[in-house]
């Protein structure tokens, strides 16, 4: 995908609401967010990150309003082909051996060439666990696993929620860099995270409290908005400004 040539946004909504009884976990959102960029969705643990990424790949149905991807109303299983997901919970198989599972989830998208399937596992350094059984890997190590799972077949548009928790710093940064490779491509990626720091590794940030949306753009422009020295002040002044529930 260019992303200068793009005719409609990689990710739009249009007063996106999901309540369950009581709680609006997201509420009234509207996103119009251009290709080829790195997205930070931030914000403290249930404050609706989660169940916006879930509408938006098509897991969960809004309570009203839309969701598109790549010009696409969401849910759609055909648009599933051109989006990856990387969930808070490690989604593959523990029986499967490292390259058993990487095969299979390349498979479900019609692809079966080996240097794929090793490029992903030298971006995740799991090369020489290739035939290790998956039950056998650390927690850090599953997480670097579905991550491998989820690029394998190069997605026009990558969801990842939370995908650096337990991974160690120095794979952090090759984590980063191969994201923004993959942006410059001409990816589109939706990175969620409650870890501030990581925020200046995104091109644009959304900070989300209640599932409503408190702030958007570049880091800098976020703190000089609230008044305040770094993201994690501005977080909290921009919060404290919210109303109440």
């Amino acid at each position: 995908m260019n992303s200068d040539s793009a005719p409609f946004p990689a990710i739009e909504t249009a007063g996106l609401t999901k309540r369950f009884g009581r709680i609006t976990a997201v509420d009234s959102l509207d996103l119009s967010l251009p290709a080829g960029r790195i997205y930070g969705l931030l914000g403290p643990n249930g404050s609706g990150k989660t169940t916006l990424i879930r509408l938006l790949v098509g897991l969960a149905r809004p309570t009203s309003g839309t969701a598109r991807v790549l010009g696409v109303p969401m849910p759609s299983r055909p648009n599933l082909a051109r989006i990856g997901y990387m969930t808070q919970a490690d989604g593959i198989y523990t029986e499967l051996s490292v390259w058993e599972n990487v095969r299979f989830f390349a498979a479900l998208f019609g692809i079966h060439d080996a240097d794929r399937l090793r490029e992903v596992l030298e971006v995740v350094d799991l090369a020489d666990r290739r035939n290790t059984p998956t039950l056998e890997l650390s927690g850090g190590m599953r997480r670097r696993l579905s991550l491998a799972c989820a690029l394998v077949h190069r997605p026009d548009v990558l969801f990842l929620d939370e995908p650096t928790v337990g991974i160690d710093p120095a794979l952090r940064v090759q984590f980063w860099d191969y994201f923004r490779r993959l942006a410059g491509e001409g990816s589109t990626l939706l990175v969620s995270s409650h870890v501030m720091d990581e925020a200046e590794r995104c091109d644009e940030l959304l900070l989300v409290l209640h599932g409503r949306l408190l702030a958007q753009g570049s880091s800098r422009s976020v703190v000089e908005r609230a008044g305040a020295t770094d993201l994690e002040g501005a977080f909290l002044r921009l919060g404290a400004a919210e109303p109440g529930e």
